[in-house]
């Protein structure tokens, strides 16, 4: 009777380590609010059961022969076969501030999961309120920049011509509104000597280029 237990024993051990394995999970993802999020995860083909989760809520169950069982329009998803192994691709369509947080890859079989991260981020907007400014000698001007509902708060920066302004030349303060999303106000001090093209630069990481807003600083010679 021991014999034969540990025959057993020894016979299923094995396939419980090679069954239902996820061979590559998602990974972490950043995007603007309004584009798509696309999450892979890879399997071995002798899959039964797929579920992708956000933030813990089921989004969408694939089954192995049947495909996906999709039940919101903003989760969808596209599978690829090959002879080793299976790949789901879990598509979020018109990405949400809200769907920021854990995308789950799960396995119901053995009860394995991998997951990721996904930030959804805000572009917002940016704007200094006059296009050109006149300027006399001597005189020190201040110039606005107004970032508003972003998310995250934008990192800002000034440019003058094709060069960057010292920190220390300008003051930048955040707030966050209701909704969540963040404000910024960059008050640049100069002095200037001749006539400038002066850049505020928005960024956020989701941002293939930052948002931009200029103002033509004209100088004026205060003996004409």
């Amino acid at each position: 009777y021991m014999y034969l237990q540990t025959v057993v024993f020894f016979f299923f051990l094995p396939g419980l380590g090679f069954c239902y394995s996820i061979i590559k999970g998602p990974t972490n993802a950043t995007v603007l609010a309004g584009s798509e999020a696309r999450f892979n995860c890879t399997v071995s083909l002798d899959w039964v059961i797929l579920i992708w989760l956000s933030n813990g809520n089921p989004v969408l169950t694939v089954t192995n022969p049947h495909g996906a069982l999709e039940t919101s329009d903003r989760f969808t998803s596209e599978n690829y076969t090959s002879s080793t192994e299976f790949i789901s691709e879990l598509i979020i369509h018109n990405t949400r501030l809200s769907d920021s947080g854990k995308i789950e890859c799960s396995i119901q079989q053995l009860g394995k999961s991998s997951f990721a991260y996904l930030s959804v981020q805000v572009n917002g907007s940016l704007l200094i309120k006059n296009s050109t400014l006149t300027v006399t000698e001597n005189k020190t001007v201040e110039i606005f920049c107004e970032a508003l509902g972003w998310a995250p708060a934008p990192d800002i920066t000034w440019m003058t011509n094709d060069s960057l302004i010292d920190k220390s030349r300008y003051v930048t303060q955040e707030s966050q509104g209701s909704n969540g999303l963040h404000n910024a106000l960059s008050i640049l001090t100069l002095t200037l000597t001749d006539t400038e093209v002066l850049t505020c630069l928005a960024d956020i990481e989701a941002l293939p280029n930052p948002q931009k807003a200029t103002v033509t600083c004209i100088f004026v010679n205060s003996t004409i």
